[in-house]
């Protein structure tokens, strides 16, 4: 969940602020060599719309594949397990192929990145789409493959929950969520492969406490899979409406922390030095 990605066809030159010798901290940390920058080379575009379906895939298909499995075979995936294993699934995609596609893997966290300047406007239909593609194919994999039972990984409102009460905590934990990625893994405060830690341990404790009230989903494209495949989206307004509106109020709070963003003007202006 970075907000920049590899241009391999031009070497670093001296002059490039990722090769600076002043900061060669930051050649370290990046999630990719200093030498595959140019966030927005339109030429390989396409290989960062496969990189963000077939992510949001591999996330769908483990947060969804959890109460999939706890149906086929009853007590065999504990809270604990089912909450944990997306988290560790967005941690092992960050460290793969963040360098490819900035693995936002959540609409939510393309429109955090576009209103912070970190991302390009026009970028976003082609982001959200391939999100909205790739989870809804990772739960068509376990209806052809399993049957529809566990409603597929569906998130809905807790026992006892309103769904306005769902909507406020999905808001309070994308606030969270979104700005842990903007304070780790955008390039204003990259810390690298650690931001795949911090994202990842992030989503497992909003799991741990929350997934019994609202699902912790924090995902509009990983509630749309299963809202689609069921044809069934009487709860889903709350899970767009609160994980949007909670990133953008993250975005509100790092703008509070760090000032404003805008890394999209210093990203075309490096690019504009190495073509």
């Amino acid at each position: 969940m970075t907000d920049h990605q590899p241009k391999r066809n031009h070497p670093a030159k001296p002059d490039h602020p990722l090769a600076s010798p002043a900061r060669p901290w930051t050649a370290l940390l990046a999630l990719e060599p200093p030498s595959m920058t140019g966030f927005d080379d339109p030429l390989v575009e396409w290989r960062r719309l496969f990189a963000e379906l077939f992510g949001t895939f591999l996330l769908v298909l483990a947060a969804c594949g959890g109460p999939v499995v706890n149906a086929l075979s009853p007590g065999s995936i504990s809270r604990p397990a089912a909450v944990a294993a997306p988290g560790l699934m967005v941690m092992a995609i960050i460290l793969f192929m963040g360098a490819v596609s900035g693995a936002h893997l959540n609409p939510a966290v393309t429109l955090a990145f576009t209103l912070r300047r970190d991302f390009l406007w026009r970028r976003v239909p082609g982001y959200v789409l391939a999100q909205l593609v790739g989870a809804t194919l990772a739960c068509l994999f376990l209806w052809a493959a399993y049957g529809k039972v566990g409603a597929l990984g569906a998130t809905v409102p807790g026992a006892g929950m309103a769904d306005w009460q769902a909507l406020l905590t999905e808001l309070a934990l994308t606030v969270g969520l979104v700005s842990t990625i903007l304070g780790t893994a955008s390039r204003a405060q990259n810390v690298g492969p650690l931001s795949a830690l911090a994202v990842g341990g992030y989503i497992i404790l909003a799991g741990l406490w929350s997934s019994p009230l609202s699902g912790a989903s924090m995902n509009p494209a990983r509630s749309f899979g299963p809202d689609l495949a069921l044809a069934n989206f009487d709860h889903f307004w709350v899970y767009l409406v609160g994980p949007l509106v909670g990133a953008a109020i993250a975005v509100g709070f790092a703008w509070i922390l760090r000032g404003p963003g805008g890394d999209v003007g210093g990203l075309m202006a490096a690019r504009g030095r190495l073509d």
